[in-house]
């Protein structure tokens, strides 16, 4: 992009910190053995950093509920992720780690528009979730979204859907196989095989491989934002 792009595609401390590790326009990135090395050593350190912001934030605004495992990731409620004034840093880190883009709209949603998310990559005792054991996790009624909700489920090393069998890498409240429970509560399972008659509120995970979920919300409503509707923390069943 440095090369073929015009020269002030980018904000000048940005292409000085690339080119400070040799990548210029006009000149062949051809770095010596000394920084390659310091460059491999520096892909490890940024990965092994980035993901530790996505999985074990210490920033406190880190977590959507105090008293739950959910996750944003719109600290600070900006899609800059300005605070007056200051970058959050750490916060950008974590995001474009995650998922990559943003909108504007993403880290602005209203009541009965747009769309609201949340991730969890831990269950109800802070533990990591494993792909060979299942999880259940209950959305008590009403949930908070105009038009449906939805979990994807990703692998945590590759941050991309979750490949499995069931080639869905997900559910939704679309679906017309998904149970409500009798106080019109959901009650969704995750695992490597579904609870027996539970296979339309199934999301299968991978043995061997760690995962997280993002609840979506589209059109999420005034419950979300004030607080006073929230998502169960995930229950290790076996």
């Amino acid at each position: 992009m440095i090369q073929h792009e015009p020269a002030d595609a980018f904000d000048p401390e940005t292409v000085g910190l690339f080119a400070s590790i040799g990548i210029k326009k006009g000149k062949p990135f051809a770095p010596d053995a000394r920084m390659k090395a310091i460059l491999t050593d520096a892909v490890g350190v940024g990965n092994a950093t980035a993901r530790s912001l996505v999985f074990a934030s210490r920033d406190t605004r880190a977590k959507y509920f105090p008293d739950r495992q959910w996750t944003t990731g719109f600290i600070g409620g900006n899609h800059e992720f300005l605070n007056d004034g200051e970058r959050i840093l750490d916060a950008r880190t974590l995001f474009h780690y995650y998922a990559t883009g943003i909108t504007p709209a993403m880290a602005a949603a209203k009541p009965g528009t747009g769309s609201a998310y949340a991730y969890v990559a831990r269950d109800a005792q802070g533990q990591y979730f494993d792909g060979g054991k299942t999880y259940k996790v209950t959305l008590p009624a009403p949930v908070p979204a105009r038009n449906f909700w939805s979990f994807s489920v990703y692998d945590n090393q590759t941050r991309a859907q979750l490949a499995t069998d069931q080639k869905l890498a997900g559910i939704d409240s679309t679906l017309p196989d998904m149970k409500k429970n009798a106080d019109g509560s959901v009650t969704v399972w995750f695992g490597p095989k579904p609870p027996a008659g539970m296979d339309g509120n199934w999301v299968q995970t991978t043995r061997g491989k760690g995962w997280n979920t993002i609840l979506r919300l589209y059109g999420p409503l005034q419950a979300w934002f004030d607080k006073s509707w929230k998502p169960g923390d995930f229950v290790l069943v076996d």
